[in-house]
């Protein structure tokens, strides 16, 4: 699992993925302070205690570091963070699998790195990527690996 760069000045235009995943009736939108429970909650639930920490985390910042995506009952289907663990980091990012191929995380992933741009970063990174994965993050954004960055900067996990 390496790193990624992104160079945030040549993103792509959000709004057809954005567009897609709202054609399958999801909104994508930045949570407010009132919502930190239920996301931190959700993101726990659905892919552990490790990236619910750093989703709590992205609520700290003003504005949120964190999008989620949430179906017309407002029920969350995806999330994506950047800011948390690290400055200029997007991730962690997870849509649940029965909403996978609507755009949904594509829609996240715009949003958040966006968002990383309009803050004034130029470049952000995309931290700990499988080799299954990372062939989608070059071909959407054009991320490129960074050499000698495995494993990266998080260091092992805590037992309590």
């Amino acid at each position: 699992m390496s790193d990624l760069l992104v160079k945030l000045y040549e993103l792509p235009d959000p709004a057809p993925f954005l567009e897609r995943a709202a054609s399958h009736g999801v909104e994508v939108r930045r949570p407010l302070a009132p919502d930190r429970y239920a996301v931190v909650n959700w993101v726990s639930r659905h892919f552990g205690d490790r990236w619910g920490g750093e989703s709590a985390m992205a609520f700290s910042g003003h504005p949120i570091g964190c999008f989620v995506a949430a179906n017309a009952g407002g029920e969350i289907v995806g999330f994506a963070c950047y800011n948390a663990t690290f400055k200029g980091f997007f991730g962690p990012t997870g849509v649940l699998d029965n909403w996978r191929g609507k755009s949904v995380g594509t829609a996240l992933l715009a949003s958040a790195l966006h968002a990383l741009s309009e803050s004034g970063h130029a470049y952000a990174i995309i931290g700990g990527v499988s080799e299954e994965t990372s062939p989608y993050y070059e071909q959407t954004v054009g991320a490129i690996p960074i050499p000698g960055s495995t494993p990266g900067p998080y260091r092992p996990k805590l037992i309590g």
